[in-house]
């Protein structure tokens, strides 16, 4: 039995501020971290190896290296069965540009987060890619407050994907627990491209983890 994906709906389920994991099927964890690093926004940064470390020792190091917790980024990699993962840690919330080069070359690419402290507040993401061409999206609260109108991608799997969450009872109607229908909507992604990620290893674990510094 695996983790799946589902655990991650849980409150502050990785680290405050939310959650932003990449996943990779077709790279190393080391390539993936190579490649997400390269979509950061602004000048070229480099992946600096900081040792293995919990996610609680990674946001303390941003904090003493930068000065604050969201004033740098940092990335813990590991690999879970045939995907490969990044979490990323501190200041992450918009710094990074969409998946699709990270899917260069044929890999496939997920992308989950949720910038749960946003007081906007804004929805968790959903995004898969395949060889740069985006496969399926949509926000997991499916709210349309934010302009939800299905899901977007290529048009087969927008389809299937559509359909599976219409048999999950998504959309909800409005009076729905938000926590319930986003538990509910990774469940659809998590089986429909089986998707898994470590719970135990990511939340308390140590994995190899890296500062994102400037080149």
């Amino acid at each position: 039995m695996t983790d799946g994906i589902t655990w991650l709906a849980a409150p502050r389920s990785i680290a405050f501020g939310g959650y932003s994991v990449v996943m990779a099927r077709g790279l190393t964890p080391e390539e993936l971290v190579v490649r997400l690093t390269e979509t950061l926004y602004g000048p070229e940064h480099t992946a600096v190896p900081v040792g293995n470390l919990t996610g609680d020792d990674l946001v303390e190091l941003i904090a003493d290296s930068c000065g604050s917790r969201f004033d740098g980024i940092g990335l813990r990699h590991g690999r879970c069965g045939e995907w490969s993962y990044a979490v990323a840690y501190g200041g992450w919330m918009g710094e990074f540009e969409d998946e699709s080069p990270i899917s260069r070359g044929g890999v496939d690419v997920c992308r989950l987060e949720f910038e749960e402290e946003n007081g906007k507040p804004v929805p968790p993401q959903f995004a898969y890619t395949r060889d740069e061409v985006r496969l399926g999206s949509f926000n997991l609260h499916l709210d349309s407050s934010w302009g939800y109108d299905g899901v977007d991608g290529e048009p087969e799997t927008a389809s299937r994907l559509h359909a599976e969450l219409t048999a999950a009872g998504l959309p909800a109607d409005e009076d729905a627990d938000e926590r319930e229908v986003h538990r509910t909507a990774l469940g659809v992604v998590e089986r429909y491209f089986g998707l898994s990620l470590p719970r135990e290893e990511i939340v308390t674990g140590t994995l190899a983890a890296v500062l994102l510094e400037p080149a």
